[in-house]
């Protein structure tokens, strides 16, 4: 839980960039959803740009982050969550509450009003938080599609995985095909942390701590059959504060080059760096 409270006064303080790469140490697939497909093309498809080239959306990024964070909180109780939707079939749940400290909260912002719980009474929050952490689309880096893996490629920048789902009466194979961004593939990410007050300083550990806990589980979809493992590499933290937008004061590089989030864990962690957000 933050210091926050509900005294907290939010004025912008700055904002804290923090960019690197993701690599794909197993195929991911990111699904842009059933449409019109070519003859012989993939059932599920990924996600691409107007260019066809695949990417990953920011709101990939951001859901999955907040959710392995509330995970991690144990925060997913039905008695913790809300709904989000209740539309049959497509019902999302998330955390919600009306603690000022609430980091999950702070990070992913919140409106007042009155919400069902899943299990309970409805919550009746009166607190609106602004959203603090922003997760932008991840573009693919061409390069990392060498040449030697497009002449295996079932097209120009994606591969195709066949799979079986086996009927348990009839033991009769049921043949789907997913699209896939291959093993070895490089997107740039890049996250805004908005600080708007002396406690956000924070969250910055926790934005950190949900990208390890990423590098451990996985992104998009068929996770749990070896789709969506990613590592992460090449932090960057830049730090622009109100007088970079105000009077054009330059920013401040404050990591460069961290190899693994592990590093950049262990930098923010030491304590220097939240002091800087000032």
């Amino acid at each position: 839980m933050s210091s926050h409270t509900a005294e907290t006064k939010l004025g912008l303080i700055g904002k804290l960039l923090i960019e690197g790469e993701m690599i794909c140490e197993t195929g991911l697939h990111v699904g842009a959803g059933k449409g019109s497909l070519d003859l012989g093309g993939a059932d599920n498809p990924v996600v691409k740009d107007a260019f066809g080239r695949p990417y990953v959306p920011g709101s990939t990024l951001r859901g999955k982050l907040r959710s392995l964070l509330e995970q991690s909180a144990g925060l997913v109780s039905p008695g913790d969550l809300v709904y989000l939707s209740r539309r049959r079939g497509q019902e999302v749940r998330i955390h919600q509450s009306n603690e000022p400290g609430d980091e999950i909260c702070l990070l992913f912002g919140r409106n007042p009003g009155r919400m069902e719980r899943v299990s309970g009474d409805a919550l009746d929050t009166t607190l609106a938080t602004p959203a603090r952490f922003t997760a932008y689309d991840a573009p693919l880096d061409l390069e990392s599609i060498t040449p030697q893996m497009r002449e295996n490629l079932d097209d120009e920048l994606t591969e195709v995985k066949s799979e079986n789902a086996i009927d348990r009466v009839t033991c009769q194979a049921n043949a789907r095909t997913l699209e896939r961004v291959p093993a070895g593939a490089r997107f740039r990410v890049r996250f805004v942390l908005d600080v708007l007050c002396a406690e956000d300083r924070e969250l910055l550990a926790k934005v950190v701590e949900g990208l390890r806990l990423l590098e451990d589980d996985s992104l998009g979809g068929g996770g749990s059959r070896g789709n969506g493992r990613v590592r992460f590499e090449n932090w960057k933290l830049t730090w622009r504060g109100r007088g970079f937008y105000a009077a054009g004061e330059p920013e401040a590089a404050l990591l460069e080059g961290a190899a693994t989030t592990a590093d950049l864990q262990g930098a923010v962690l030491s304590g220097g760096l939240p002091e800087q957000l000032a």
